[in-house]
């Protein structure tokens, strides 16, 4: 059976940086347990903007500079960072969810579950879970919620409740 890992934007600029939250630093050493001890391919995602994001539809409706490419808020956690080998890939992604990303899961045919854990339950992690549950609606699609944080507490649950909704299994 192949199993696929997506950490989602485990990056500085979320967890302690421009729009980091508690919760999300409470995640990090659960996000690493589970890196460490997956059977399966690791990929990670990196919100990844330019300078000109505040001239973005996004920047306009978030008008939080964050993630630009090659800054300091934008690199994955340190903690994360020490885990990843050459051999992982990254999806570096100027909006919520990665067509690219799901695209790459669906040329694999081996591919029986795919795992995502990460930042923000209520933006990327629900985003990202949806596409691929459109890409491989016979996959199946967990999300670790010990792993995921929200925007708010609120938020993280009413994206969880959602993705239920959509035959996402929360484990």
């Amino acid at each position: 059976m192949k199993k696929a890992l997506i950490v989602v934007d485990m990056q500085k600029d979320f967890i302690d940086g421009a729009l980091g939250t508690k919760e999300a630093e409470a995640i990090v050493d659960n996000v690493a347990e589970v890196i460490k001890n997956f059977d399966g391919e690791v990929i990670f995602t990196r919100d990844t903007h330019t300078d000109k994001y505040m001239e973005t539809q996004e920047g306009r409706n978030l008008p939080v500079a964050h993630c630009i490419k090659d800054s300091e808020g934008w690199r994955l956690d340190r903690k994360l960072e020490s885990l990843r080998t050459d051999a992982v890939k990254i999806f570096d992604k100027p909006t919520f969810g990665s067509v690219a990303l799901a695209e790459y899961l669906k040329a694999d045919d081996a591919l029986e579950s795919v795992t995502l854990i990460g930042l923000c339950t209520d933006i990327c992690v629900i985003s990202n879970a949806l596409l691929i549950k459109a890409f491989l609606p016979e996959v199946e699609i967990n999300v670790i919620e010990k792993c995921c944080a929200g925007v708010t507490p609120q938020s993280h649950q009413n994206a969880l409740e959602a993705m239920k909704m959509c035959q996402i299994k929360i484990v």
